[in-house]
């Protein structure tokens, strides 16, 4: 019974190394991943219906993780070593012994296996090119329709579409491909991390939906793995993890200055201004979708202080006054 709900959900039995996409430079180097004894089997996109979409979710957290498994990776001579948590995550950081070029690296990551021996997995590390700007981004409800302060509508929306049916918010793609060549040139572009609340279960799902909807690529950091029992609660996680996300970004690239992009259905506007606080002169400017009316007066009164103090901010609805606010502010140049 439980192989054939398996193969309904799309999901296959076996230890499996899940890798994400990492970042660094040479000096600080750093990709993640799970090791879990089930995972989801990504299939072609196929028509669309409810049904479909359902089986997809559901397939996506119905994963087990390996606890206290050991994970190495070799980089040139060097070897990385680490034991996964409780949660089956893992994290290796390493500094590289030579200089490491802009593009991406692969990896191989390889996990002891009680009965298969050793498991192995490709990953990729992004070194980003010298730029002056970074971009953090928020994902639901920053660009991804996701109705996050309203959990029934949320749960509907995901049930009812899947990555390639998702909606993203007018001219957002526009506004992100024109800040990812800002101050700089096509072949340097600047690098986009995506940091959000959403679960390590929709990496692949979030993948998807960035190519799909033609928003630029780039590194994901997501939230604590969840089983299909938390289902109901997706996206409804403690924020103060985003906070150290964020600050382990900054502090891997200490000669750029950021743009933060996020959106007032949470606790983006608190979390920022607390990151202007913490990183003093390298916040570039603040956006923030405005999606809940009744949190306007409240976010504006957090970031006063962040606009008091000199950093661009700008509140907004549609995206058109967001890339006006970048043309003014000199970010890009001016759109036709």
């Amino acid at each position: 019974m439980r192989k054939i709900l398996l193969n309904w959900l799309g999901v296959m039995d076996g230890t499996y190394v899940k890798v994400y996409r990492g970042f660094g430079h040479a000096h600080r180097m750093q990709i993640y991943g799970h090791v879990l004894s089930t995972h989801t089997i990504r299939k072609p996109y196929r028509k669309s219906s409810i049904l479909r979409n359902i089986r997809m979710l559901l397939g996506l957290f119905f994963v087990k993780p390996v606890a206290r498994r050991q994970v190495q990776l070799k980089w040139g001579k060097q070897l990385v070593t680490t034991t996964t948590e409780t949660d089956g995550f893992f994290r290796l950081e390493w500094s590289s012994e030579s200089s490491v070029p802009a593009g991406e690296h692969k990896v191989l990551i390889t996990c002891a296996c009680e009965k298969a021996g050793f498991i192995q997995n490709e990953g990729i590390v992004v070194v980003p090119h010298i730029t002056q700007l970074a971009m953090i981004s928020d994902i639901d409800d920053t660009f991804l329709v996701s109705y996050s302060a309203t959990r029934l509508r949320r749960l509907i929306t995901l049930f009812r579409h899947n990555a390639r049916t998702r909606k993203a918010f007018a001219d957002v793609a526009t506004h992100y491909q024109l800040l990812r060549f800002a101050q700089t040139h096509d072949n340097n572009p600047n690098p986009f991390f995506y940091v959000s609340s959403s679960e390590w279960n929709l990496y692949d799902y979030l993948e998807e939906f960035l190519n799909a909807r033609q928003i630029p690529t780039g590194i994901l950091l997501l939230n604590q793995l969840k089983s299909w029992r938390q289902l109901l609660k997706t996206g409804k996680t403690h924020h103060q993890g985003k906070f150290a996300r964020i600050v382990r970004i900054m502090e891997a690239f200490p000669e750029q200055t950021f743009i933060l992009l996020g959106d007032n259905s949470q606790q983006d506007p608190a979390i920022y201004a607390s990151v202007a606080v913490h990183f003093p002169g390298r916040i570039h400017a603040v956006y923030i979708r405005l999606v809940v009316d009744k949190n306007e007066a409240l976010t504006r009164a957090i970031l006063q202080p962040v606009i008091d103090a000199g950093t661009p901010c700008c509140l907004f609805r549609e995206s058109k006054t967001a890339i006006l606010h970048s043309e003014d502010i000199g970010l890009i140049s001016n759109v036709e």
